[in-house]
């Protein structure tokens, strides 16, 4: 299984991680707000980051990756620009989801969880978007593609591909 490329860390995100710290430490239940700034700052929580917050608040490092892991908001894994993920919930699963899921790892050359190489696409499966009404569901980021087929996959990953190149 293939990462995005990740940003090695600057040093201008670990002086802000720094920073977050040293402003929440003294808060009560702090950590969830240091783990979400800490995956506004990073895209994700990689190992050293979350050794940085435990070190910083002095607790171990199996409480920090606990919570991260326990929340489905973080993720220890990079994610790409443009966030793909396909509903499989019941009523986009019985109109095709899983043909539209297995047409996106083959545009992409990924497979669900996975990132491409550039760090443009990450792909996940979802179980409901809440557009029951528009299945099988396909979502870019916020933007929601609805009554998919297979044969549109292409084109709608060639948009997001055409936005680079502007």
């Amino acid at each position: 299984m293939n990462d995005c490329k990740a940003a090695i860390g600057t040093p201008e995100q670990a002086a802000r991680l720094q920073e977050v710290i040293k402003e929440s430490r003294s808060t009560p239940g702090c950590l969830m707000h240091i783990l979400q700034e800490a995956q506004a700052i990073y895209g994700y929580l990689p190992l050293p980051v979350q050794q940085t917050i435990a070190q910083g608040l002095n607790v171990s490092l199996s409480e920090v990756y606990g919570v991260a892991t326990f929340y489905s908001q973080f993720s220890l894994k990079p994610k790409g620009k443009y966030r793909v993920s396909v509903c499989l919930g019941t009523a986009c699963y019985v109109k095709g989801s899983d043909k539209i899921l297995k047409e996106v790892e083959e545009q992409l050359g990924i497979k669900c969880g996975e990132c491409t190489e550039d760090g443009l696409f990450s792909l996940d499966s979802c179980r409901c978007v809440g557009a029951c009404g528009l299945a099988p569901v396909m979502m870019i980021n916020e933007d929601v593609h609805g009554r998919l087929t297979a044969d549109m996959v292409k084109g709608i990953l060639d948009g997001y591909r055409r936005r680079e190149e502007v």
